[in-house]
C-alpha cells in the first residue's frame, strides 16, 4: 500500500469551523460515527490559506451574537470556495448576515425542546438538496434548541425549510447553492433524527465517501509512520498501562517492530501490580520492547510532604522528565555503540523520533477558538522532553477520539479488558491521596481502589461506568471496631457515567454493591474504618477530585 503523507489525501474531509460552541466537538462525532472524516478549526481560519480542499463545512453555534462588536464571523471565501455550507444555531445566523438577512436579540428565547414544522421548499427554488435535510422525516422534527437571537429578517436568497411558533426561519435553504441554516442543534442526542440531518448534508449533500474506519486507518497510518521512520530510524515513547499509551506502542510496533522502544517508569503511585502487569500484557502478550524503570523511591521522596495537588502534578512531571531523560539517552549510548560495532546495514540506527499518545479531544482544546481553557489541572505530559531531547515527535493517534482509540486496540488485538479500561491520571494515585503521599498511604489507596474495581467487576458494571476510582481523605472518622473505638482514616467512592468526560453524571449503584465494597475495605484494610460514595455531577465538580 502507497504511504499517505496527509490524512485529507486518503479521506473526504468536512471541515468544522468552530465559533466557540460547547458542542462543537459533537458536530465532529457526528460525522465520524457516519465513516466519514471530520476536522475541527477556529473560525478564524482563512479558507484561502487550507492546503486542501474539503468536501463541505459546517458551520458551528457560539454563546456570541453575530451583532455584537468583536464577535467572531466567517471568512467570506467560504462561500465561493464551491461546497455545501451548513450553519448550526450560530452559523445559521452567519450565513444570514452574510446574505443579507437581520439577526436580533429574541424576546421569546428558545432553551429546551421543541417542534420545528418541516416545510417544503417552493417549486421555484433550483437547488436540488433543497429538502435533503430532513428526508424521510414527515410534517414534524422534535429538537434542542439554545439561543437568544434569531432571525427577523430572511435573507432574500434563501426559502424556508423548517419554523417553530417562536422561530419562523428555524431552517432555510439558498435559492440556488447547497448552503442550509438550523437553528436547532441537530448535534446533541436530545435532537431526534440529528444524527440522520447531519448525516443527510454529509452522505447526500456532500457525498462523502465512508471510508473512515479503523480498519482502513490502521493499514495508512502504519504506511505513513514507515514512511516517515524511514528503514533504520528508532523511536522511543513512555508507556503507562492506559489505553491511549498501550494503543500507541501497539501501532509502533506494528510499524517498525524492534526499532520501538517502550519505556515504563514505575514512579511509586501506580495502580497495584501496574508494572508487572504493564510488562506482561505489552513485553509477552503484544511483544513490544519494553524497558520497566523502578524510580518509585526518587517520586516519593520529592512528593514527602507535599500537600498541594498542583505541587505533586509539577513534581511528578518534571522527575518523570529527569527519568525518561536518562534512561533515553542510556539507550540513545547503546545505540552508537550497536552503530559503531554492528556491520553497516546490520545496525538499527539512532533514536529519532518521541511517540506521544496525543488524542484529539487534546487538540481541539489547543485550536478551539475560545483558546486553551483557563488551567483547571495542570495536564501531565512529555511535552517537556522535546526541547533537551532534540527528538522529532510523532503522534499516530492525535486524529482519533477515545471510542475510535479503544475499535483501534481490539484491531490489534489488545485484549478487552486493557482496552476498555477506565482512564487513570498521570499523576497516578498522588492526586486522590488528598493529603502527603507516604509509601504507606500509597498502599492503602491501591487496595482500595484494588477491592473496589474488583467487585464492581464482579458485579458486571464495570462497562457500564465511564470511570471509577477510590479516594484516600485527609480526615479521620470515629468508628467501632471489635467492640472498641477508633479513629481511623476515610476512602471516598467515585463512579461517573459520560460520553465525552466534558460533563458527567454519578452512577447510580444497586446498594447491595456499595455494602459488599464498604464492608471488604473496612475489614480487608487496616487504618479505614469509614467509606463514602460521591454523587455530585460535572459540573459543579470535575470527574476527579484533585
Amino acid at each position: 500500500m502507497a504511504a499517505v503523507k496527509e490524512i485529507h489525501d486518503a479521506y473526504d474531509t468536512i471541515l468544522i469551523l468552530d465559533f466557540g460552541s460547547q458542542y462543537s466537538h459533537l458536530i465532529t462525532r457526528r460525522c465520524r460515527e457516519h465513516n466519514v472524516y471530520a476536522e475541527l478549526m477556529p473560525c478564524t481560519q482563512k479558507i484561502k490559506e487550507l492546503k486542501w480542499k474539503p468536501k463541505g463545512i459546517i458551520l458551528s453555534g457560539s454563546p456570541y451574537s453575530v451583532y455584537d462588536e468583536g464577535s467572531p464571523h466567517v471568512d467570506p471565501d467560504v462561500f465561493e470556495l464551491g461546497v455545501p455550507v451548513f450553519g448550526i444555531c450560530y452559523g445559521l445566523q452567519e450565513i444570514a448576515q452574510v446574505f443579507g438577512g437581520k439577526v436580533e436579540p429574541h424576546t421569546h428565547r428558545e432553551y429546551g425542546f421543541a417542534e420545528v414544522e418541516v416545510l417544503q421548499a417552493p417549486s421555484s427554488n433550483t437547488n436540488p438538496h433543497a429538502n435533503q435535510l430532513f428526508a424521510g422525516f414527515g410534517s414534524s422534527l422534535k429538537v434542542w434548541m439554545s439561543h437568544g437571537d434569531q432571525i427577523a429578517d430572511k435573507p432574500p436568497s434563501f426559502d424556508v425549510i423548517g419554523k417553530t411558533p417562536t422561530a419562523p426561519f428555524a431552517a432555510i435553504a439558498h435559492h440556488t447553492k447547497p448552503i442550509f441554516g438550523v437553528q436547532f442543534h441537530p448535534e446533541v442526542t436530545h435532537s431526534d433524527r440529528g444524527k440522520e440531518v447531519i448525516g443527510h448534508f454529509i452522505l447526500d449533500v456532500c457525498e462523502c465517501k465512508t471510508n473512515w474506519t479503523m480498519e482502513t486507518f490502521i493499514g495508512k497510518e502504519i504506511a505513513r509512520i514507515r514512511e516517515i521512520c524511514g528503514p533504520k530510524g528508532r523511536v522511543i515513547g513512555a508507556v503507562s498501562g492506559g489505553v491511549d499509551s498501550s494503543v500507541a506502542a501497539k501501532l509502533m510496533h506494528e510499524a517498525i517492530g524492534d526499532r520501538f522502544q517502550a519505556v515504563l517508569v514505575d514512579n511509586g503511585v501506580l495502580r497495584e501490580n501496574e508494572a508487572q502487569q504493564v510488562h506482561e500484557m505489552l513485553a509477552e502478550h503484544l511483544g513490544v520492547n519494553l524497558k520497566v524503570v523502578d524510580a518509585s523511591e526518587l517520586f516519593l521522596s520529592r512528593l514527602a510532604g507535599v500537600e498541594d495537588p498542583e505541587q505533586k502534578r509539577k513534581i511528578i512531571g518534571n522527575t518523570f522528565i529527569n527519568v525518561f531523560e536518562e534512561e533515553a539517552a542510556k539507550l540513545e549510548a547503546e545505540a552508537e555503540e550497536e552503530l559503531r560495532l554492528k556491520p553497516e546495514g546490520e545496525a538499527k540506527g539512532k533514536y529519532e523520533w518521541l511517540l506521544q499518545g496525543t488524542l484529539y479531544p487534546d487538540v481541539i482544546e489547543s485550536i478551539s477558538f475560545k483558546g486553551p481553557s483557563a488551567t483547571i489541572k495542570t495536564h501531565h505530559n512529555v511535552g517537556g522532553l522535546l526541547a533537551d531531547m532534540k527528538l522529532k515527535l510523532i503522534e499516530p493517534l492525535r486524529e482519533l477520539f477515545k471510542d475510535e482509540v479503544r475499535a483501534l486496540g481490539r484491531l490489534l488485538n489488545i485484549p478487552d479488558h486493557l482496552v476498555n479500561r477506565h482512564p487513570f491520571p498521570g499523576p497516578g494515585l498522588a492526586i486522590r491521596i488528598l493529603g502527603p503521599v507516604t509509601r504507606s498511604q500509597v498502599q492503602i489507596a491501591q487496595r482500595a481502589d484494588t477491592i473496589y474495581l474488583e467487585e464492581v467487576r464482579k458485579a458486571g458494571l464495570y462497562g457500564k461506568i465511564a470511570q471509577a476510582f477510590a479516594v484516600l481523605l485527609p480526615v479521620r472518622a470515629v468508628g467501632v471496631m471489635g467492640d472498641k473505638r477508633t479513629y481511623e482514616q476515610v476512602i471516598a467512592l467515585r463512579a461517573v457515567q459520560t460520553e465525552d468526560f466534558m460533563t458527567a453524571d454519578w452512577f447510580d449503584f444497586p446498594p447491595e454493591v456499595l455494602r459488599k465494597i464498604s464492608s471488604r475495605i473496612t475489614n480487608e484494610i487496616a487504618g479505614v474504618n469509614r467509606v463514602v460514595y460521591d454523587v455530585s455531577s460535572k459540573p459543579p465538580g470535575t470527574v476527579e477530585w484533585l
